[in-house]
């Protein structure tokens, strides 16, 4: 039997016990979130952004409720910085054996205004950045997942992947890539036990929204939020977590996750 399987207390209450999970973009949002839960559940978790402070506060509430933490400053664009934050992980917490690969940014830009750099950030982080973190990490989850039976591979795309939004069209562009990445991904890891899951969370309040400057953007986000109520950070962090103590055997390989009233 899997330890995934196990009905004793400590595991019903501490499932990912043994297990070392990485979150990118664990500064804010989802990203916190999610490493306060998956360390709940008992992971040993790795926690990579830029913003260093955030990342020492979060360790410490982590480690306040007897959790154990990593934090890492890195810029997920710079694939040096990614491979080196890699071998720190493997050398002070164990073998990767979950990744959530998150970190993300969304700007609003009309595809006549020319803002090529609002788009390469985009470009950079959606779509270089997730490359850098698989390239870095998916070794270690073939080792762990060679070890354990199991490993986890989230990348975290958007219901933007297939919809049709006005003045985000290279944000949506950059998660049709994570998501179509990702059922590739599936192809080649899955056979080697490593399980990989497209999450298209919908509209979830986080500073994805402060990014946007749009005038015309901004009266959109404001009329859906006087429409329904959006997710909360944790209710991703929650299905992150549901999904990483299913047994060995069940890959979720694409979900969508969206306010009841989204549409």
């Amino acid at each position: 039997m899997s330890t995934n399987e196990t009905t004793t207390p400590t595991a019903t209450r501490r499932p990912l016990a043994g297990r070392v999970a990485v979150v990118t973009g664990a500064s804010s949002g989802i990203g916190a979130a999610t490493a306060e839960h998956l360390a709940e559940l008992g992971a040993r978790v790795a926690l990579l952004a830029r913003r260093e402070e955030r990342l020492e506060r979060l360790a410490k509430e982590i480690e306040g409720t007897g959790g154990t933490a990593l934090p890492l400053g890195v810029d997920l664009t710079d694939e040096a910085a990614v491979n080196a934050a890699a071998g720190r992980i493997a050398g002070e917490l164990g073998q990767a054996d979950l990744v959530f690969n998150n970190a993300g940014v969304m700007l609003s830009s009309a595809v006549d205004s020319g803002e090529m750099d609002l788009w390469r950030r985009q470009l950079d982080l959606n779509a270089g950045g997730v490359l850098h973190v698989v390239s870095a990490f998916v070794p270690q989850l073939l080792r762990s997942a060679a070890e354990k039976g199991v490993a986890d591979l989230f990348n975290i795309s958007s219901v933007a992947a297939t919809g049709v939004y006005p003045k985000f069209s290279v944000y949506s562009a950059t998660k049709a890539f994570v998501s179509h990445l990702s059922a590739n991904l599936r192809a080649e890891l899955g056979p080697r036990d490593v399980r990989v899951t497209a999450l298209e969370p919908g509209i979830v309040g986080t500073e994805l929204q402060s990014h946007v400057t749009d005038e015309g953007a901004l009266e959109w986000l404001a009329g859906t939020r006087r429409q329904h109520a959006w997710l909360e950070a944790g209710d991703i962090a929650s299905t992150v977590g549901f999904l990483a103590t299913l047994p060995p055997r069940v890959n979720v390989r694409h979900l969508a996750v969206t306010p009841t009233g989204q549409v």
